[in-house]
């Protein structure tokens, strides 16, 4: 792996204070269910996209527009008590996946790692690329959100770069591939963009979301909650929408029925983005095996939808059920403050949630406060 040149990699960066200049995040704005609290749990934290947690603790955090990756430590009086940036200068790096130690970090046309990051956090090592030569064309969805599955592969999505074209095979599809970038697969096809997946622990299935297409009116076509259960699905993208709407420009090249339908539609517009199973024990029991969804809100609806964070259970028969509303409150009238943009679970059965829109992570507790 060779190393690469990333402009102000964080040594130079080093411990950012948590009191600065920023205005702090109006978490009271934020309703959360009977019994639940919310808090600001480390700000600022520009940009807050992807979250991870290391093996000792350590919850890391991509970012979009700031560029850079940032280590969130220690903990007292329900907050971080560092926010470290351990890399800057980077091309959209929305996803962060921790793995034996290292922390893989997306860009737009490569994967870069930090190695042994925990043991480093003050003095980061120079991140070396992973994967080299991902595909990529001029346009949207180029950002990516990464994962380690089971499998201990690395999954890395290509999203469509486009609101919608034909793109074949080649974009629009969800890949695995080893640490090192080799022995590339391709896992499923027919996809715009995923922003999140998760893997359900009863099961080892993998889930994610998939943003619907734009320019379709209000209400249509909605964002979509998937399952992959066989090789090579596809889901039908460009040709068929939230499983039954056929696109006015190629919707007549195939059936819908051609195509895998999606487990839940969640909406139209509400960009459904970073997803995880709960399986910590703080919340009430009937929280045991719900699926988080952070919805990152919309930007060209009449009026807004999304702006939340909601909560997918599980009937009996193992299928989901309609999604729950948990957080809202990220605008009021047409007007926005905050936008999630992933949930992380924390070995304590608290619940992080990402916002890059006001720059912050909160932590979602039941129980006195």
């Amino acid at each position: 792996m060779r190393s690469v040149w990333l402009g102000l990699v964080c040594g130079a960066m080093g411990l950012m204070p948590l009191a600065t200049a920023h205005a702090a995040p109006p978490v009271e704005r934020l309703e959360v269910p009977s019994g639940f609290h919310i808090s600001v749990y480390a700000a600022p934290v520009p940009s807050a996209r992807e979250m991870a947690l290391g093996a000792h603790g350590t919850v890391f955090v991509g970012s979009m527009t700031a560029g850079k990756v940032y280590a969130l430590s220690g903990f007292k009086d329900g907050k971080a008590t560092q926010i470290r940036t351990i890399a800057s200068g980077l091309s959209m790096p929305a996803g962060v996946a921790f793995h034996d130690g290292d922390l893989y970090v997306s860009d737009i046309t490569h994967i870069l790692v930090l190695h042994d990051i925990e043991n480093h956090l003050d003095s980061p090592p120079e991140p070396q690329v992973a994967v080299d030569n991902l595909p990529y064309e001029e346009g949207d969805h180029s950002w990516k959100f990464i994962a380690f599955g089971p499998d201990n592969r690395l999954y890395v999505p290509i999203g469509a770069p486009c609101n919608i074209c034909n793109v074949g095979r080649q974009f629009g599809r969800l890949m695995s591939m080893k640490p090192d970038g080799t022995d590339q697969k391709d896992v499923a096809y027919g996809i715009r963009n995923t922003v999140g997946f998760t893997w359900r622990p009863e099961t080892q299935a993998l889930w994610f979301t998939d943003n619907g297409r734009d320019m379709m009116g209000d209400d249509t076509p909605s964002d979509e909650l998937n399952t992959v259960t066989t090789p090579d699905q596809s889901f039908g993208y460009p040709f068929c929408h939230q499983g039954d709407v056929p696109d006015p420009e190629f919707g007549g090249k195939h059936a819908c029925s051609e195509f895998t339908p999606p487990a839940v539609n969640l909406g139209a517009h509400v960009a459904a983005l970073g997803l995880r199973f709960y399986e910590g024990t703080q919340f009430p029991s009937v929280y045991k095996g719900v699926l988080f969804i952070a919805e990152h809100g919309s930007w060209n609806r009449s009026k807004l939808a999304g702006y939340q964070v909601v909560a997918v259970p599980f009937g009996k028969d193992g299928n989901p059920l309609a999604p729950q509303t948990i957080v809202s409150g990220f605008q009021k009238n047409e007007r926005s403050w905050g936008r999630p943009a992933d949930v992380q679970p924390l070995p304590d059965g608290s619940l992080l949630i990402s916002d890059d829109k006001a720059g912050a992570v909160y932590r979602l507790t039941y129980g006195p406060h």
